[in-house]
């Protein structure tokens, strides 16, 4: 009987290194090391590790110079693409990520069709993560799902995502298999994790033996997602990590990413604005109730689509 593996398919190391959140105080998005990813992910029962920072594939090089017989590492990317219509940001989780490619993909990140027709011809596995994450209701919903006609699969359990998206997620990639079985997606999902206490909490399983089994059985359509949901404490507790980890190297533990008079004003910042760190919590409450809007639109959306077909179950109106 071939053995399942299990993988965190979305996990982030100090090498996602610029915060979308605060962008001029020069902090990271995470400050994990990958040797610290690599361990945590082991100790919480991960077979494989994956790493996915964004844009980068250091992180995943850095542990394998590190354990250059490492068969366990998927080297993974989070590459950051535009949908063209609508200028909608989009997230794609790619594992098996080369260096030239890596490079290639750089190029071509303003059109989300054109990396994904990139990373199909170079037979590479990815998937559409967090599918609500970005949208507002830009574009109408049914021509944002274009996406899924260009990718092989969804992430359809996010460990930051409320419980109520990736339900909706997956009931979308079961529609999808029985409406069009020729074009079915494949699904995946991962703890999203931007500081430790989430890595290996969120998780994808596969049959296989090796890696390599582990991702064509995901090709196949074999992944089986399992693991956390997200809410705003989940959030939170993520911003609050690598705040108290940007503060660390502000004081010189950890990365010094700042020159020393940058380092300095933004010290003084921090100082100036501790009471007002409960604003990472309203924001993430804030971040949740919208998230909850924007399912509640899908939902509505899709029953609307399939005419007298009821709208799903799903539990929209749970607090966050």
């Amino acid at each position: 009987m071939t053995p399942v593996l299990r993988a965190d398919l979305h996990v982030h190391t100090c090498h996602s290194k610029v915060s979308g959140t605060l962008p001029f105080l020069g902090s990271r998005d995470c400050y994990s090391t990958p040797a610290d990813v690599y361990r945590v992910a082991k100790a919480r029962g991960m077979d494989l590790v994956a790493v996915t920072d964004h844009d980068s594939i250091d992180g995943a090089l850095e542990l394998l110079d590190a354990r250059p017989d490492a068969t366990d590492v998927i080297v993974g990317e989070e590459v950051s693409c535009t949908l063209p219509d609508g200028a909608i940001i989009v997230h794609l989780g790619v594992y098996g990520m080369t260096e030239p490619l890596h490079r290639k993909v750089q190029s071509l990140r303003r059109n989300v069709f054109d990396v994904a027709a990139c990373l199909r011809e170079a037979n590479v596995f990815f998937s559409l993560n967090h599918l609500l994450h970005f949208y507002r209701g830009q574009i109408p919903f049914e021509q944002y799902l274009r996406l899924l006609d260009a990718v092989p699969a969804l992430e359809v359990r996010n460990g930051t995502m409320l419980a109520a998206h990736n339900t909706l997620v997956e009931l979308i990639a079961e529609r999808r298999m029985l409406t069009a079985p020729m074009s079915r997606l494949a699904v995946v999902a991962g703890s999203d994790a931007h500081t430790l206490r989430r890595v290996g909490r969120t998780w994808t399983t596969a049959p296989g033996r090796t890696r390599e089994d582990f991702l064509l059985s995901l090709r196949q359509g074999l992944g089986r997602p399992d693991g956390l949901h997200g809410t705003a404490a989940t959030i939170a507790g993520d911003a609050y990590g690598v705040i108290a980890s940007y503060l660390g190297s502000l004081a010189g533990y950890g990365p010094r990413d700042l020159r020393p008079w940058r380092r300095a004003a933004c010290l003084a910042f921090a100082g100036a604005t501790l009471p007002f760190q409960f604003l990472p919590l309203a924001i993430a409450i804030a971040r949740k109730a919208r998230e909850r809007r924007e399912v509640a639109r899908a939902t509505a959306h899709l029953a609307a689509a399939a005419g007298s077909e009821a709208a799903p179950a799903l539990p929209i109106g749970s607090r966050s």
